[in-house]
């Protein structure tokens, strides 16, 4: 009976969500190019920037792997929210920066940018690829954690095998046909949906496991205080230095990462990216809830090891609340892998259709359908590895975020400095990308106890920087304003003065 009333909670909400995502573009079919369909139009309100942009950071991790690094090590998992605020704060600046430059030059993503800022299409390719060996373990990922959710909700009652196929379905079923704003739009089922959960689950859990937040905290100090101090429970390795350096690498990585700059790009205007920008850090007050639950776990379901530590979260909602709920909540995590799973394919069909595919000269006119194409292409690959080779893109997903650092001296850097050069920026990208592999693939991450992927990143820097000043000069026509992301305000302040 609680098999049955969860999983059909959680199938009327699947069903609402394909309805609602194809519902978002009902009227824009017929003028609905690349821009559209990839960006939104360029057209997207704060109110959806900022649940799109929310639900990037709520990913399958917020129920399942907070939960469980809290369970297992405690304090440093909040390094999650640490580097999501302080990359608010610099998205303030760059985001409205990217999204300048892309409006200005007709561009969708950052394959787009630097092969416009280099004065080379091969680069976009190049660039497309290698973000998508780093994106792909995230759609994988995804995939996996929904499954589990949804196998875990049903009380084993859909496997997981059928939880996976259902994730990649659901996501490919509206994304292909409502794009970026169709994500928005299932992202205000979402975030309305996890507010609600996680707010509950806040009250909930103290009070029905301990009588209160004071039993229970006095118990985590008294009992379990190896878990409240750096580096944690256990031997980590994840102590004070990992915790810095990991906040700050991850912190600029995620204004350059495709998913994020594919919100920026959607926004209507500046202003609505630097608003966001301020209220994003208050949706973060969420992630505290998983991860207090986590180590609250540690008393009612002690004991779980490896993969089942994910778990402890949803150990404590199957154990007490009846199955309407507990189908509620999974619809709130099933969700949460939904909305940034699609995101993610959406990106890689973008960079593609855009940046690939379009090299090719029967493409080059269809470059919507090139990207709708790779979407189902990636998410079948994904799908594909799940079931086969799981290890495979787990193995690959502990270099994407570390690895796709490394594309921030290209991107940034040489958006805002016309003297790096191509070769110093490629140079620099392969020496870090060797770097951070050599790293984590040889289990050296941390590496002196920092992040190995900001050791790749200074390495990656001090290479593109010598190679630029010690080569010759490239020769660029093109003005500064063409080459160069300028600050939307000193563009403003410039129109005004012409006026």
């Amino acid at each position: 009976m609680n098999a049955a009333v969860a999983t059909s909670v959680f199938g009327v909400f699947m069903v609402a969500t394909v309805a609602l995502g194809l519902l978002a573009v009902r009227g824009r079919r017929g003028g609905g190019g690349l821009t559209e369909w990839s960006v939104g139009g360029r057209s997207l309100g704060t109110v959806f920037i900022w649940v799109l942009m929310a639900g990037e950071g709520y990913t399958s991790f917020s129920y399942l792997g907070a939960a469980g690094w809290g369970y297992n090590y405690g304090a440093p998992v909040l390094y999650v929210v640490a580097y999501m605020s302080c990359g608010y704060a610099v998205g303030y600046v760059v985001g409205p920066m990217l999204w300048a430059y892309a409006r200005k030059h007709g561009l969708v993503g950052i394959t787009d940018m630097v092969a416009h800022r280099f004065g080379r299409p091969w680069l976009g390719a190049l660039v497309a690829v290698l973000a998508t060996v780093f994106l792909l373990p995230y759609i994988q990922l995804q995939i996996t954690g929904m499954g589990v959710v949804v196998s875990t909700i049903s009380y084993g009652a859909i496997s997981l095998n059928w939880a996976y196929f259902i994730a990649f379905a659901v996501t490919t079923g509206f994304v292909v046909v409502s794009g970026l704003r169709g994500s928005a739009w299932v992202s205000v089922l979402k975030d309305l949906l996890v507010i609600v959960t996680l707010g509950f689950l806040a009250i909930y859990v103290p009070v029905h496991y301990f009588d209160g937040y004071g039993p229970f905290l006095d118990r985590l100090v008294t009992e379990k205080s190896e878990w409240l101090t750096f580096p944690g429970h256990g031997d980590s390795g994840l102590g004070q230095a990992w915790f810095i350096t990991t906040s700050f690498l991850n912190s600029l990585t995620v204004v350059i990462f495709p998913t994020t700059v594919a919100g920026y790009l959607g926004a209507s205007s500046a202003d609505v990216l630097r608003r966001n920008a301020m209220w994003l850090p208050a949706y973060n007050v969420l992630l505290f809830v998983p991860m207090l639950l986590g180590m609250a776990a540690l008393f009612v379901v002690p004991g779980l090891v490896g993969a089942e530590s994910n778990l402890a979260l949803f150990k404590l909602v199957t154990d007490s609340l009846p199955a309407w709920s507990v189908g509620i909540i999974g619809v709130a995590a099933a969700l949460s892998s939904i909305v940034p799973m699609a995101v993610f394919m959406l990106v890689i069909g973008t960079m593609w259709g855009r940046s690939v595919l379009s090299l090719v000269p029967r493409w080059e006119r269809r470059q919507k359908g090139a990207a709708q194409l790779v979407v189902v292409v990636a998410g079948s690959l994904a799908l594909l590895l799940t079931y086969t080779a799981p290890n495979t893109l787990v193995r690959l997903s502990l270099i994407s975020y570390e690895g796709m650092a490394q594309l921030l001296p290209m991107v940034l850097l040489g958006l805002m400095w016309r003297r790096l050069t191509l070769l110093g920026a490629m140079s620099g990208l392969v020496v870090g990308v060797g770097v951070v592999c050599g790293f984590v693939f040889t289990e050296n991450d941390p590496v002196w106890g920092v992040n190995a992927g900001i050791v790749a990143l200074a390495a990656n820097l001090a290479v593109a920087l010598v190679v630029t000043y010690a080569g010759p000069r490239e020769r660029d026509e093109r003005p500064d304003d063409e080459v160069l992301a300028r600050d939307e305000w000193e563009a403003d302040r410039a129109t005004v003065n012409v006026r």
